[in-house]
Formats: structure tokens, C-alpha cells, sequence
């Protein structure tokens, strides 16, 4: 394993740990099992594409509710700003922060009236992932109970 994998993969375990720890007991349905699903669902997804920086597709995915807009206000910048700060202090590079953090900003399902933001491949495979979770038994159960009638 190379330096660069080595750095890549200590990161992803430090968020691993993070998400873990800010999720557990998140009511809402947005908690850490959330995250390690379309984790998991974002990496078999990926297999699908050539080109793709996993690096990039795995942090979003692990952080894409770390602070979610919808229970904050409508602040669509938290999450995004919560993600750029752990990042930061991890030593991620400002691109890779960059391309996470507008992934997280833009993924969200704001109603159909919003033109979906996202334009990279590494968004649109989480977008996906998170999407596809919400149809399982837990993403509909979690629509019941927070979903607007």
C-alpha cells in the first residue's frame, strides 16, 4: 500500500469513527446505519464506473447527513461546513474537500420543483445510493414517521 492509500485509508476510518460517534443516537432515521448503507451501496455502485475517485465517493457518502439541512432549518450550508472542518483537520487536500462538500450541499431531495445540482459521477452515485436506501423497509418506515402529509 502506498503512502497516498495509506493517508486515504486512516481517513476514511477517522470519519468512520466520527460519523459513528455524531449519528448514534440520531432519531431520525439519518444515524450511522443510514451512512454505513449507502456507504456500502455507494462502493458497489462504483464498481459500475471507470474513472471514479472513491476517495471522494466514500467520504460523501459517510458524511452526506452529518448535519442534514432539513433538521437545521433549512441551513443547507451545515452539513457541507461540518464535513469541510473535519476534512481540514484530517490534512484532505481542498479539492477533494471541495468536490465533498458540494456533493453533500446539492444530494439532498428537495421536492420535485428543484433541478438536481448534482453534475459529477462520484455525486450522482451517492445521490443514488441514498435514494435506493430510502426505498427499502427502513427508508419507508422513516418516511411515515417523518415524512410531511
Amino acid at each position: 500500500m502506498s503512502s497516498g492509500e495509506k493517508f486515504k485509508d486512516d481517513v476514511i476510518k477517522k470519519v468512520i469513527e466520527y460519523v459513528k460517534n455524531r449519528l448514534k443516537n440520531e432519531p431520525t432515521g439519518h444515524d450511522w446505519w443510514h451512512a454505513y448503507r449507502v456507504w456500502k451501496m455507494s462502493l458497489k455502485l462504483s464498481q459500475k464506473e471507470e474513472n471514479v475517485d472513491l476517495f471522494v465517493v466514500q467520504l460523501a457518502a459517510l458524511l452526506h447527513d452529518i448535519a442534514d439541512w432539513k433538521f437545521h432549518g433549512g441551513d443547507s450550508d451545515i452539513g457541507p461546513s461540518v464535513a469541510r472542518e473535519l476534512l481540514e483537520k484530517l490534512g484532505v487536500d481542498d479539492k477533494t474537500i471541495t468536490h465533498v462538500s458540494e456533493i453533500i450541499r446539492n444530494m439532498s431531495y428537495k421536492g420535485p420543483k428543484e433541478k438536481n445540482k448534482i453534475t459529477s459521477i462520484e455525486g450522482k452515485i451517492v445521490q443514488d445510493a441514498d435514494r435506493l436506501d430510502a426505498m427499502g423497509a427502513i427508508g419507508i418506515a422513516r418516511a411515515f414517521a417523518y415524512g410531511d402529509t
